[in-house]
């Protein structure tokens, strides 16, 4: 057996149902450039984009999901990737504070839907965190990417918040600047990523917690593969990620192709696009 191959069996899957969070990419342009896929010369198709992002919505409720929605801002184009707009664990609400001027705007607005709807445990913080962007959550423990955008200051803090323990990642690739664009949570013990993501100490962590992780191939993380979703059983991702479905497959998932690609154009797909409520 080679370093690549790995021990894990299939097993038998179960989806659970979830609540989501999305924002209609009604607002959806790129007019500036905050990561190396946002290119403002090139044009963005408006209605295609809103047609794809549907296609995500109407998918996760035929798969028996709950989808809430905000009502986009105009004036904040990226306000479409709702994971970044907070941190929801057990009930309680960890606010955004985005790094780039563009966004700043989305934490506060985020946090006043979640103010509206009921959410009474709301955590405005005191360093930069992009929400889900750069946490993940892997059974009762936070996995916090850092390097390009959340402060690792803010890790600490979201460890106090929640009471839940943190493991720091550093991100070393521009190109994968936030943690769900490298690694995607697959059930509570169970992860996919892209190695050369990561410093190599932060491999080495990898490594250790998950042995029999999936690894995805160049050709999968160029195209946003990583940027998918489980159910625990239902696996969506980006449709040119074939690779990476294959492999899923070999472990007992159900991987189904999305098309986002023109959210692609502001370095964006499936994840991106969806915020769990959890609790």
């Amino acid at each position: 057996m080679t370093a690549n191959q790995s021990t894990a069996q299939p097993r038998t899957r179960t989806a659970t149902p979830r609540r989501f969070l999305m924002c209609s990419p009604r607002h959806f342009d790129v007019t500036y450039s905050i990561n190396p896929w946002m290119h403002p010369t090139k044009p963005v198709d408006g209605g295609l984009a809103l047609r794809q992002w549907e296609g995500l919505r109407d998918l996760y409720k035929e798969l028996g999901h709950t989808v809430l929605d905000i009502e986009p801002i105009p004036g904040l184009p990226d306000m479409v990737f709702a994971a970044n707009g907070a941190t929801v664990v057990d009930g309680k609400v960890f606010g955004a504070r985005f790094r780039h001027v563009e966004r700043t705007a989305e934490g506060p607005a985020y946090l006043e839907w979640f103010r509206s709807q009921g959410f009474d445990e709301l955590y405005w913080p005191e360093h930069i965190n992009e929400g889900e962007g750069d946490y993940l959550v892997v059974g009762r423990r936070l996995l916090a990417g850092t390097g390009f955008r959340t402060d690792p200051r803010s890790h600490f803090e979201a460890q106090e918040f929640f009471g839940l323990p943190v493991t720091s990642l550093r991100l070393v690739n521009p190109s994968y600047y936030h943690l769900d664009t490298a690694l995607s949570v697959l059930s509570d013990d169970e992860v996919a990523y892209y190695p050369q993501a990561f410093s190599e100490g932060s491999q080495a962590v990898l490594r250790e917690m998950f042995p029999d992780a999936i690894l995805a191939t160049d050709e999968d993380a160029a195209v946003f593969g990583l940027n998918m979703l489980s159910d625990g059983r239902h696996v969506l991702l980006p449709k040119a990620a074939t690779a990476l479905a294959s492999k899923l497959s070999e472990r007992g998932f159900e991987p189904i192709g999305v098309d986002l690609t023109e959210l692609l154009k502001a370095g964006g797909s499936v994840k991106c696009c969806t915020l769990e409520l959890r609790g």
